[in-house]
């Protein structure tokens, strides 16, 4: 198997696993939130920041060391509109990732609950971000293609 086979495989499956786990992350963070599934979501979030971490090295290697070089990747704006839609859904997971942290140090108090106002507000920047989402597989698909250059 050559390297360029190799790493596109890697990419791809970190993508899809940094969609399951946000997939993840939404149908666990909605109202009625138990303090139980605090830690069960937080791990869930801590998994995602891990793998979008490596969906970057992956993605870097693949810029240096892919068959189309880096000089393909520098001039196409079909990558660069990847990568702002990837940045911006990772600015949006910051709040959501802060509330979470704080809900996990308050679910030591047994009778904790997460207020419904801040699920809510995290609940839109998971919104944001599936919509923010979409606009990565264009952008791969329109690269794949040819486009951009």
């Amino acid at each position: 198997m050559d390297i360029d086979l190799a790493l596109a495989i890697a990419h791809h499956l970190a993508v899809f696993t940094l969609l399951a786990l946000f997939a993840a992350e939404l149908a666990l963070l909605r109202p009625g939130l138990e303090t139980a599934r605090i830690g069960q979501l937080a791990r869930i979030d801590a998994a995602y920041g891990g793998v979008a971490g490596l969906v970057v090295v992956v993605g870097i290697v693949r810029v240096v060391f892919g068959a189309m070089g880096w000089e393909y990747y520098v001039g196409n704006f079909a990558f660069w509109g990847k990568m702002i839609a990837f940045a911006i859904m990772g600015l949006l997971t910051v709040p959501p990732t802060l509330a979470m942290r704080r809900w996990l140090k308050s679910a030591a108090e047994p009778a904790y609950q997460v207020p419904v106002a801040e699920i809510a507000a995290s609940r839109r920047f998971l919104h944001l971000q599936a919509g923010v989402f979409v606009f990565i597989p264009v952008f791969a698909a329109a690269m794949a293609r040819g486009y951009g250059s």
